[in-house]
């Protein structure tokens, strides 16, 4: 089942996806909330609800008006918290040869991840950014989950059962601001807390079933071969697979839930694929050779994101009608 949040005439909806088309669910099932932040807190019993009605479209057994004229919106468009992981050991090696550092033993001891601005999610279609943020603006490939059960403690063989769908990420990335900050050993923050995209739609795990794989020797949950790719312009610049993770999402939410509270609406993402940013290929291109040319998005890019099973997320880069930049306020 593919589920969307969208707006008409500025209101949020919660729908269903069936074979090119949106219905409304609430329409269809009175029982069922009219956005996604409700539907989430209501677990399985809703979940159950929307299934039967999707099931019914599919089969032709009840026939609905579609919707015609909406705008679509994150499926998720206001995450109780967003994290992201650090799942990819390939990424990871990757940034850290390329300048010069060794392998962090540490990564493959314990799943990692950084709170990033709930507030700050998008869907998708056009994405503002200021000027500082196009000093070495970056996207970043990954997949998200999204919980419907609240939690505590939780051990990594009991955690996928938490989790109601999956979608594409998009970490947008302002890697100036990024390695400014961390030079003081604290974020990533303004470096990210701009935007962070998700969509086009939730896909229950039910749908990844004929993609679902063996996790990494030695690691604990459900993992996929999901083809991942992305196309700056038409140009594809990332290749990889979500069977790549190294943690699984049940080991990162194992860690996430240990001695505090998860909720249904929290949002957790995969962290980067390999090669799925400039900043990894950029500092690939030049250890291989001194004369390549670095690239990161410019005003009116199209960054076009596709995972199998989870679709296609695309976004247009625009630049805010500003002069005012951090970068220039220092001390």
């Amino acid at each position: 089942m593919k589920l969307v949040s969208y707006k008409t005439e500025d209101r949020e909806h919660l729908g269903v996806y069936v074979n090119g088309h949106i219905y409304n669910l609430n329409s269809l099932h009175k029982l069922v909330p009219d956005n996604m932040n409700d539907f989430l807190w209501g677990g399985e019993e809703l979940m159950d609800r929307a299934r039967k009605v999707n099931d019914d479209l599919h089969s032709g057994k009840i026939e609905a008006k579609e919707e015609l004229f909406y705008e679509l919106i994150a499926p998720v468009p206001h995450p109780t918290s967003c994290r992201d992981g650090y799942a990819f050991r390939q990424h990871v090696a990757a940034a850290r040869r390329n300048r010069k550092a060794p392998m962090i033993p540490e990564f493959d001891q314990y799943p990692i991840f950084y709170f990033t601005n709930h507030n700050a999610i998008q869907g998708p279609g056009e994405i503002e950014c200021m000027p500082d943020h196009f000093n070495k603006l970056d996207f970043e490939l990954e997949v998200a989950v999204v919980l419907n059960k609240k939690g505590r403690n939780i051990r990594a063989a009991d955690a996928d059962s938490y989790i109601a769908g999956y979608m594409i990420m998009n970490d947008m990335s302002a890697r100036t601001l990024q390695m400014e900050e961390m030079l003081l050993n604290l974020g990533p923050a303004k470096g990210k807390d701009f935007s962070t995209v998700i969509g086009p739609w939730l896909v229950t795990p039910d749908e990844l079933e004929p993609y679902k794989t063996w996790p990494k020797t030695g690691h604990t949950g459900n993992a996929y071969s999901l083809k991942m790719l992305c196309h700056v312009n038409g140009k594809q610049v990332s290749a990889g697979t979500m069977g790549d993770m190294d943690w699984t999402f049940a080991e990162i939410i194992e860690r996430a839930a240990y001695g505090c509270d998860v909720l249904p609406g929290d949002v957790i993402g995969s962290g980067t694929v390999g090669t799925g940013c400039f900043l990894e290929l950029n500092g690939t291109g030049l250890l291989n050779d001194p004369n390549y040319q670095p690239q990161w998005l410019q005003p009116n890019d199209l960054v076009e994101m596709e995972v199998t099973g989870l679709g296609v997320l695309g976004n247009i880069i625009k630049k805010a009608d500003s002069n005012f930049s951090l970068l220039a306020i220092k001390k």
